[in-house]
């Protein structure tokens, strides 16, 4: 899984106005959500955070964020909602939720398919019925995406299912084994 280290400060200032002070000012507000505790207000430099929100759009990243002004100092989160304006592209707010490293939870993971299957080269047609599988494990040990090869995929075979998939030992696949994620008609 991606790791990404961005630098933030705990806000003080609150309310519809003074997010807009922050906006003008070049910052983005933020929360942290923890679980059971209380949010924690943030602000961040906007091209700093924008730029690091570009590198893990659409990925799974554990974000390490580094806050001055806070008693714990660093907090491993996962990005929850991105908001922004649709007209000047500008960031609003971003919402966090606070992980723990060594706990495992459930990620949908990318599935990336290589190759060119046997059976699409003679005529066949290649109908890809998943796109992602649902992974449980600690957060570093996901990976951003599962590669498989299609290449041996012949027409009128069984195609190819979740359960030929190679996954990190460590982790653990929710989806039904049987499940077919590639085939050739």
């Amino acid at each position: 899984m991606l790791e990404v280290d961005i630098p933030a400060a705990v806000r003080t200032v609150f309310g519809k106005g003074e997010s807009r002070r922050l906006r003008m000012d070049k910052k983005t507000p933020a929360v942290v959500y923890s679980n059971g505790d209380d949010p924690i207000a943030l602000q961040f430099e906007e091209g700093i955070l924008y730029k690091n929100l570009l590198e893990i759009h659409r990925r799974n990243a554990v974000v390490t964020l580094d806050i001055e002004g806070d008693d714990k100092g660093k907090r491993h989160v996962l990005v929850q909602e991105i908001q922004k304006d649709p007209v000047v592209e500008q960031l609003l707010h971003v919402d966090f939720l606070e992980i723990e490293l060594d706990k495992p939870s459930d990620f949908v993971v990318p599935l990336r398919l290589t190759g060119a299957a046997k059976g699409v080269e003679m005529g066949g047609m290649l109908r890809v019925s998943r796109k992602t599988i649902t992974l449980r494990g600690c957060p570093l040990d996901v990976p951003d995406e599962i590669v498989a090869d299609i290449t041996e995929l012949d027409q009128g075979g069984d195609g190819l299912r979740c359960a030929d998939l190679k996954v990190p030992a460590n982790v653990e696949m929710l989806d039904d084994p049987t499940t077919v994620c590639a085939s050739v008609i």
